[in-house]
This record gives structure tokens, sequence and C-alpha cells, in this order.
């Protein structure tokens, strides 16, 4: 097992959104600062959005963790809703019973947000991949954002999307919905080669990695032209030349190997494919084919295959109940982690820290 060979607890690069794993770049910190602004003053309608794999989803994730107990949260990731579907979703959520028409449904939500509201309690509903709904559904969210006190809106929204859903909000049919929108901020790739690094290492230190020198800084310098920035690229080269290095006995990822696992998964650099087209390669006796990589981890080498499952499961909304009573509405899927789990997560301090002890930065 690969965890073994580099001295890991558990899989530090699994494509799965764990909040344990999150690493704050100064992007990720400015949107986690207007989320949880928007939500405690009350401010209504919050977009983020941002490129796919840059970790909107582990942020709202690693937010919902960190919210209150009084806040109850109904989280949908399946954008390809209809009207009656949506409103279904919402109010299985957020636990509203007992209405047959649309009117009904919208009284009863409004007397279920203002009780809440009048006992200090707070209720956000975020919609994942927000670029993906339907324009009429988007105005049904516009009449959700009408809910409101005279001092603070009763639900707050947040929808995150890819860069595709600003677009979507300036269509002029949605200026409406548009004008409302309190905040919106953005999540981008990781901007050198130094926070990639910084990054690799974190998700090692979580992992238990006790080696500051898994990842070569020739290795560490291709993997950020390679993956552009984007963390789910990263976590995806590393992941595999883990495997790779592995396989081949290699106790520190070099150059090589990140080249190898790249041009199989076509993330080579624009500058690197003609060289890499033009030269005549030796047949792949130490880096391994995506086929061996796959022969390897059906066969236990890269230990706990299960670990790479997504985390989310196979229905369409998460909802957290943070109320004194801990009552969790019918239905609902809670989010994947103990409820009073301390998410521990190493500062960009201490990163920084024992990224600087190894030396790495200096050969960079």
């Amino acid at each position: 097992m690969y965890r073994e060979f580099y001295g890991l607890k558990e899989l530090p690069f699994a494509l799965t959104p764990d909040p344990r794993f999150i690493y704050f770049t100064p992007s990720h910190k400015e949107v986690m600062a207007n989320l949880h602004y928007g939500i405690e003053m009350g401010k209504g309608l919050i977009v983020v959005t941002g490129e796919v794999g840059t970790g909107k989803t582990t942020v709202l994730r690693w937010m919902m963790h960190r919210l209150e107990r009084t806040v109850l949260v109904a989280y949908i990731f399946n954008p390809r809703l209809t009207v009656p579907e949506f409103y279904q979703h919402v109010t299985t959520l957020l636990d509203v019973q007992q209405w047959e028409t649309k009117s009904e449904l919208l009284i009863a939500l409004g007397k279920t947000l203002e009780s809440r509201h009048a006992r200090g309690l707070r209720t956000v509903l975020i919609i994942d991949e927000a670029q993906g709904l339907a324009p009429h559904v988007l105005e049904e969210i516009r009449l959700l954002s009408n809910f409101e006190s005279d001092s603070a809106k009763q639900l707050q929204i947040v929808l995150t999307g890819q860069p595709e859903l600003r677009a979507v909000l300036n269509n002029t049919d949605l200026r409406q919905l548009k004008q409302r929108i309190a905040l919106r901020c953005e999540i981008k790739a990781l901007p050198n080669v130094e926070e990639t690094g910084h990054y690799i290492f974190a998700r090692l230190l979580v992992a238990g990695a006790e080696r500051t020198d898994i990842f070569s800084p020739g290795a560490i310098d291709f993997i950020f032209r390679c993956s552009e920035g984007i963390p789910r690229n990263i976590n995806n080269l590393c992941d595999n030349a883990l495997l790779t290095g592995y396989a081949a006995g290699e106790p520190v990822i070099g150059r090589a190997v990140i080249e190898e696992v790249a041009e199989t998964f076509d993330m080579l650099p624009r500058s690197d494919r003609g060289r890499q087209m033009g030269e005549e390669r030796e047949a792949p006796a130490r880096i391994f084919t995506a086929a061996g990589r796959a022969e390897l981890w059906a066969t236990g080498a890269g230990g706990g295959q299960q670990q790479q499952q997504s985390a989310v499961g196979p229905t369409a909304g998460t909802s957290v109940e943070s109320t004194p009573s801990g009552a969790q509405p019918p239905r609902a899927t809670p989010v994947p982690a103990a409820e009073n789990e301390e998410l521990k997560t190493p500062s960009a301090e201490e990163v920084g820290a024992a990224f600087r002890r190894s030396g790495l930065l200096r050969n960079m």
C-alpha cells in the first residue's frame, strides 16, 4: 500500500470534499469571510463562483461544520430540478409539512421561517452547481428571497457555481434577481508554485506524513504547470504519482513521474506536448501506464480505495438541523461528519513553517 510506503495514515489526495483537508489560500479566506458575514448579518442572497475543481464544495462543507448550532442548513447539490421538484426538496429539508398547492406551500414556509427568526434561529438554503438551474427555478428563488423581517432576511440563500453562473445571472429576464445579490465572491486557483507546494504539503500533514521530501521541488514545479493551480487537478496528479512511485519503488516523487501521469491524463502544459510527441519514448518500465495503475489500485496497492467514494451520496439534498432540540428534518441526509468532531486542519503558519524547514522553498 502506498500509504505505508510513504508513511501516511490515510490518503492525502482523495477527490472527495473532506473539510479536514481544506487549505486556506487568500482566496478561500476571502470567500469564507464573505459567507460568514453574509449569514451572520442576514444579508440575503450570496453568490460564490469558481472554476471546476477550485474547492467550492469543500469550502461549503467546511462552513456548514463551523456554523453555530442555531443554524439550519438546507443543501441542494442537484440543480436539474423542475419547480415542483425544487419546492419538494426545500420543504423536505426545512421540515415544512402539510401543503398541497403552491400558495399553501409559501404560507407554510413563511410561518416556519418567521417562527425560527423570532426564536433567534437562522435558516440557510445553499444551492451548489447553480449555473445549471433553469430560469423559471431561479425566478422561484427570487420569490423566496422576499421572506424578510423589518431588519433582516429570514432565509439566507447561497448560490454557488462555475463562472458561467455570472452569465446566467446577467440575463435580462433575471435582472430582478441580480439586483437582490448582496455579496459576490470568487474562489480562484492557486497563483504560483509556492502556494501549490504549501497546498500539497498541507494535505500530506493532515494525512500523517512525517517526511517533507515526498515530492521533489522539480515535481512540485511541474505539478503547478500541469494543474494550472486547480486543486482537483493537483489531487489527481499527486494521487496517481504516489501510486506510480510506490509501484516503482521510488521514495521521492520526481518530475519524470509527474510527466508520465500528466501525459496519461492529457494534462501536459502546451509547451511540453509537442516535445513529448516528437520524442521516441522508451517502454514504460519504471513509470506505469494508466492500465497498470488501475491494476495496482484494484489489487490494493493504493490502500483503502473505498475512501475515494463520494461523501455526497445519492440524494439531491442535505440538511443539518442546528436547533437546541437536535431534531432532524424527515428524509434528509446529514452532512457526513461526527456532530462534535473538531476539524483539525493545519494553519497557514504551521504549513509555512514546516514547508520552510523542508528546504523545498529554497530549491524552487
